[in-house]
């Protein structure tokens, strides 16, 4: 009997250590799934992320019972209970796919080394990425630190087929207790609608992506009233959809273009998925950047961490429009558009002067698609604290990208009520305008919190002074 252990690739399809496990099956001894509800690993999720991993399980569970099987689900250290599932079943190995965080990697050891005193094998398979941290390196045998000579090779390497599901009769008939309420777990119902969850979504979702806005991607991704972007990151993190399969339909829509531009488009979102694995090498090779800032700097930041402005930039009243139309639109939905997402780290680390820390924090409370390597990368960037990140003295200006990429203001008016009926000029010169005018248009929405001009020539003064600047 072989146990496979489900965590972040709730899928049958293109799953590279179910596919194994089903192969390592033999005559009558099939595979039996389990998936663990670990209690290290809740204390750092959300009522919106469990949600969704229940409907992502739900599916996960009808997909096992399609074919005979059923998943168990069991909650607790997963050091105990792998050895109790596999005594229960007199399993010969447990199999399961790597995760990358300093936690993950720990937790596996010890579920690795519990497993093995109980003379149980143990087969680990790299699954989440194309390509596996470590596997693209300098010319001097290092990880990358500049993301375009990543990428370089990235793109050339060949990718692997996605990998077959298991068929019926190498499951184990097994049934499976029901799944835990989000209330038994701790955690309260979503006060959001949620993105459909599990593999046929996930794929039914980036199908329609790359027959359509995979073509215009490489331009169209930068307006957010566009929303010309996959959702599909809470696909990728929870593993509802296979990074191989996924790759495959972006090969065939490249095939599919029609002319360089449109090729360009596809190859901008590969890149995306490039992006992802090497922010997931950076985790693997320095789990410590979930805390700490990846690059040293001689001196602390000063960070500011003002109370009342970290209110405002959390409620979405800093009195910049495209802030706080990003800031509404990840409370409402859980999800916020990639540029925005830039424009109001920056403004929370540059403008506001506060610790990057902060950000990341609210914003794995609320994104459904929250994933460690990806959000600690983004914003280290943005706080130009990360590796290859944005350099200090080069500060968003929330006024002109609000007019550059969201020119007719369409994006801050769906999420922001006060300015629904102000013309786009004036929402975009809004932190320009004396109180008056203000006043005139929309006496609800808040004056600007601070002035951009004179914070960002702080936060320049600020990093100066941690890199030790004369």
């Amino acid at each position: 009997m072989q146990v496979f252990w489900h965590r972040r690739d709730l899928r049958l399809h293109d799953n590279r250590g179910l596919a194994a496990a089903a192969d390592a099956a033999s005559g009558d001894d099939g595979v039996v799934s389990v998936f663990v509800f670990d209690d290290d690993v809740l204390q750092y999720a959300s009522d919106r992320r469990v949600a969704f991993m229940r409907d992502a399980l739900a599916e996960l569970r009808a997909a096992y019972r399609e074919r005979g099987s059923d998943l168990l689900v069991r909650r607790g250290d997963p050091s105990g209970v792998l050895p109790d599932v596999a005594h229960e079943y007199d399993a010969d190995a447990v199999h399961w796919n790597a995760d990358y965080s300093g936690l993950a990697q720990e937790r596996d050891e010890v579920v690795a080394d519990a497993l093995s005193a109980e003379g149980v094998a143990t087969h680990q398979y790299h699954d989440a990425v194309l390509h596996e941290p470590g596997a693209i390196r300098t010319n001097a045998g290092d990880p990358y630190k500049v993301y375009t000579y990543f990428w370089k090779k990235w793109r050339d390497r060949e990718k692997d087929d996605p990998a077959e599901p298991p068929a019926g009769d190498a499951l184990t008939a097994v049934s499976g207790d029901p799944l835990p309420d989000s209330a038994d777990l701790g955690f309260e119902d979503p006060d959001i609608d949620l993105p459909e969850a599990g593999h046929d979504a996930a794929v039914a979702r980036f199908a329609d992506f790359c027959e359509d806005d995979v073509f215009r991607y490489a331009e169209a991704r930068e307006y957010p009233a566009m929303d010309a972007t996959s959702h599909a990151a809470q696909d990728f993190h929870f593993g509802t959809l296979g990074v191989r399969e996924a790759y495959e339909m972006t090969a065939a829509a490249m095939h599919e273009a029609d002319g360089e531009d449109e090729r360009e488009s596809v190859r901008e979102f590969q890149s995306q998925l490039a992006w992802r694995e090497f922010y997931t090498q950076v985790l693997y090779f320095n789990p410590e950047v979930v805390t700490t800032n990846y690059s040293d700097y001689e001196n602390a930041i000063p960070w500011r961490n003002d109370a009342e402005e970290i209110r405002a930039w959390k409620r979405g009243e800093t009195g910049y429009p495209i802030v706080d139309a990003g800031m509404r639109q990840l409370r409402a939905e859980g999800y916020v558009h990639n540029r925005v997402r830039m424009v109001v780290a920056s403004f929370l680390t540059k403008d506001l002067l506060t610790d990057w820390r902060v950000g990341y924090r609210h914003f794995r409370e609320y994104l459904v698609d929250h994933d460690t390597a990806n959000d600690n990368g983004g914003w280290q960037w943005a706080a130009s604290t990360g590796t290859d990140a944005q350099p200090y003295f080069r500060v968003f200006n929330p006024q002109t990208q609000g007019e550059k990429y969201d020119p007719d203001a369409e994006y801050v008016r769906e999420y922001v009520p006060e300015l629904r009926d102000v013309p786009a000029d004036v929402i975009h010169e809004w932190p320009s305008l004396d109180t008056a005018e203000r006043d005139e248009h929309a006496p609800d929405y808040p004056d600007p919190i601070v002035d951009h001009g004179e914070r960002r020539e702080a936060a320049i003064a600020a990093f100066e002074a941690a890199r030790g600047d004369d």
